[in-house]
């Protein structure tokens, strides 16, 4: 297979090329090695490149599936890990010049879930400050470009994960969601991107940003290859109180049993302000869902902002909280985007943040009663495309315009689908959320549309790219 079969291969194909020795670990991961290497100085979407630990581990996978170890459909491949993850003996920074001298003495626990199931662990990809704020130009590393147009923002704050894989760079990335920034760079970059119900993933060994909002998630090119880098994840953890045992771990079986008579809600509402594009776009995935014999009906919800604002609150107050010290003492250290963002939770009383969990607890019921008897919900993900990297006014007015902050305050999962693209030809996205442990449902009805459009295998032109940059004397 040449390499660009080998990085349009979903998991599955390439489990079956493993076991039958007709493809080494090591050469798929060269494959993926020598893209970071020609078009990574491009996007920026990795801080570090672990070359040799990664080769090492491929080596060793190679050993043990040659020798009939083969530990599951991830034994072998390459996965990208967010620079907010503890990875033994390498610096965990958050991006920020805060941490640079820290060095984590053992692997998070979604690290090590991931090297148990034999994934080879390439490198750290770049994010927007400890999680936040957007993307920034003052800090130790630049920003991640969005490559579907360099010029563009890619979505954060795993930013670096979503271009990873848009870029084919690597075929699973790990990311964090505090108030979307799994499902942001997936729906910006064009790919799919879970953030699972609270406490699915234990974040031992991830620094937090709000706890009470903080999920860990997977970023994947298509549906199914995402579900399967889900699954070794779902373990309950005793050193995270908030850990819990999901129901299910067989995410997959099953996905490609259709949609037929399930019942998904409509929430109009949440996307009433979004771009003319993105509305459109949703229709369109509407009329597919309709096709696929989906039962569709509209649902009511206190209005979008009710939940955003409601978000903010909360995660402002608690993420201070735990940067307090070193906004007092080494602010400086920050860059301005997350200096201001981290310190906006100072002005807070507890009386406001207890407001704020009062009204979280009012608004889970009310999605509770709004949704019973329905299977799952469609919304928006972004309410604006992504616009230049550079325009810091832009950034600031448009970056927060979004519907996934309500699924992080509710705590469910939501999962973000290529569902087409702009006339810029910018990726857009469409949200699949349910009730709490319905993964597999979500994954059902997402590759039911993923089969039925095919959006998700399209990715960028790099070498265009490549040409243009080099033609404006970048390169």
């Amino acid at each position: 297979m040449t390499d660009s079969e080998l990085i349009e291969s979903p998991l599955t194909i390439i489990a079956d090329l493993f076991r039958s020795k007709s493809l080494s670990p090591v050469e798929y991961l060269k494959a993926y090695l020598s893209r970071i290497d020609r078009y990574d100085p491009l996007i920026n979407a990795f801080i570090d490149v672990d070359w040799e630990g990664a080769t090492a581990a491929a080596r060793a996978a190679e050993r043990e599936i040659v020798s009939g170890r083969h530990r599951g459909f991830l034994h072998g491949v390459p996965v990208a890990i967010k620079d907010i993850f503890d990875i033994e003996g390498q610096r965990t920074s958050g991006h920020s010049k805060i941490r640079l001298d820290h060095i984590a003495e053992r692997d998070s626990f979604a690290v090590r879930r991931l090297r148990e199931a034999g994934a080879v662990v390439v490198g750290k990809t770049a994010l927007h400050e400890f999680a936040t704020g957007g993307p920034s130009f003052d800090l130790p590393w630049p920003p991640a470009r969005n490559p579907w147009d360099i010029k563009r923002h890619p979505g954060g704050s795993s930013s670096g994960s979503g271009a990873a894989v848009a870029a084919r760079l690597v075929p699973v990335a790990l990311g964090t969601d505090t108030g979307g920034s799994v499902r942001n760079p997936a729906t910006t970059c064009g790919v799919t991107g879970i953030k699972p119900t609270f406490g699915a993933v234990s974040r031992t060994g991830v620094f937090p940003l709000s706890p009470s909002l903080d999920h860990v998630g997977v970023i994947t090119v298509g549906v199914e290859d995402n579900a399967i880098a889900l699954e070794p994840l779902l373990a309950k953890d005793p050193e995270e109180p908030e850990s819990v045992t999901h129901p299910s771990r067989d995410l997959h079986n099953g996905m490609n049993d259709g949609i037929r008579g399930l019942r998904l809600g409509i929430l109009e509402q949440f996307g009433v302000q979004a771009d003319p594009q993105i509305r459109g776009a949703l229709s369109d995935a509407i009329e597919v869902f309709k096709g696929l014999r989906a039962d569709l009906v509209p649902v009511k919800l206190s209005p979008l902002e009710r939940y955003v604002d409601c978000g903010r609150l909360i995660l402002q107050a608690e993420s201070f909280a735990i940067h307090e010290t070193w906004l007092d003492t080494r602010p400086d250290d920050y860059g301005k985007r997350g200096r201001t963002r981290l310190g906006a939770g100072r002005a807070l009383s507890a009386a406001n943040y207890n407001k704020a969990l009062d009204t979280r607890t009012e608004l889970r019921r009310e999605f509770a009663d709004a949704t019973a008897t329905l299977d799952a919900v469609l919304c928006v993900s972004s309410l604006e495309l992504p616009c230049a990297i550079e325009d810091e006014a832009e950034i600031n007015r448009s970056y927060d315009r979004q519907a996934r902050t309500p699924f992080n305050l509710l705590g469910l999962p939501a999962l973000s689908i290529p569902i087409g693209f702009s006339k810029e030809g910018l990726p857009i996205g469409l949200q699949i959320a349910g009730a709490a442990f319905s993964e597999a449902t979500i994954y059902r009805i997402a590759r039911s549309y993923e089969a039925a459009t095919g959006w998700h295998r399209r990715y960028p032109d790099l070498d265009a790219l490549l040409v243009a940059d080099s033609r404006e004397g970048k390169i």
